[in-house]
């Protein structure tokens, strides 16, 4: 009996460093294939194909945009991404504030409709897309492409912001009711700014997904070639350097909104502690 109590003390000890040394070993594992995209954007190759370590350079990101076509699929994605994933956010922000704070008759078929397309595999949606898109006469551009990416998006940014609306302090609200405040002015003033957080993650997911689509972009896109479907045909081709400088400065931009995102609720409880209260006593005089 006198030594179960080191004894568990030892293990006691050594399973929150058995879990630290799994869940480095398992991020370092996902993160791998980040990591060598990232050093062989550095790389300079002596073929068509960026694959063999042969020596390292600048060159590659000093000529960032020298590939014309892979450039201009590049920004395809970007601007595609950014309209889709701001048209998904604004649509899903009244499908969770309906779905979670006013539960009309009916909301429960809402949620299912809203998680259905979770379900879904991706390329039975292209399918599905494409099929209406000829049947009602619609050519495959920009306007299908954006169609179909925010329908893609749509359901994540729902959940994101469920998500964030489980945790809001609806009093608030009610408050700011109560204080006169209108119902435009409560969301511009209230409701919104506290659903910032999970807004940006919905946009952030948005973006993330749009980005890294293929199957969908393959039945909607058309004659409009999106960076994913340039690296995929590129495979047979020819992997330039640029294909990784550009796959690297989408990971760093990704990094960074999401840094920022993760930090603005830090940010914004600071800027609150730094305000100095107004006294019951002086709001009396003043007034």
């Amino acid at each position: 009996m006198g030594s179960d109590p080191p004894l568990l003390r030892q293990q006691a000890g050594l399973t929150p460093r058995l879990l630290t040394i799994w869940s480095v070993t398992t991020y370092g594992l996902l993160f791998s294939p980040a990591l060598v995209i990232a050093l062989f954007s550095f790389n300079a190759p002596s073929g068509r194909f960026n694959l063999l370590w042969q020596g390292f350079t600048l060159a590659n990101w000093r000529h960032l945009l020298s590939d014309g076509g892979l450039s201009q699929a590049f920004l395809h994605s970007v601007l595609l991404a950014i309209t889709a994933a701001l048209l998904a956010t604004l649509l899903a922000l009244p499908i969770a504030l309906v779905v979670h704070h006013r539960r009309p008759r009916g909301s429960g078929a809402l949620e299912l409709v809203m998680e259905l397309p979770l379900g879904i595999p991706e390329v039975v949606l292209g399918v599905g897309l494409l099929l209406l898109f000829v049947r009602l006469n619609v050519a495959r551009g920009w306007p299908s492409l954006l169609l179909a990416h925010t329908l893609l998006c749509l359901s994540y940014a729902a959940l994101a912001l469920k998500a964030r609306l489980s945790g809001h302090d609806w009093s608030l609200e009610d408050a700011a009711r109560d204080l006169g405040a209108s119902p435009l002015q409560v969301m511009l003033r209230v409701t919104l700014p506290g659903l910032m957080p999970g807004l940006l993650a919905a946009l952030l997911l948005s973006i993330s997904l749009s980005l890294d689509d293929v199957l969908l972009t393959s039945f909607t896109a058309g004659s409009v070639v999106t960076f994913p479907l340039w690296v995929s045909g590129a495979m047979q081709r020819q992997i330039s350097p640029q294909i990784h400088v550009l796959s690297t400065l989408v990971l760093i931009l990704s990094l960074g909104a999401l840094t920022i995102g993760t930090a603005m609720p830090a940010w914004r409880r600071r800027s609150e502690l730094k305000t100095p209260a107004v006294h019951p006593a002086n709001s009396a005089s003043r007034s």
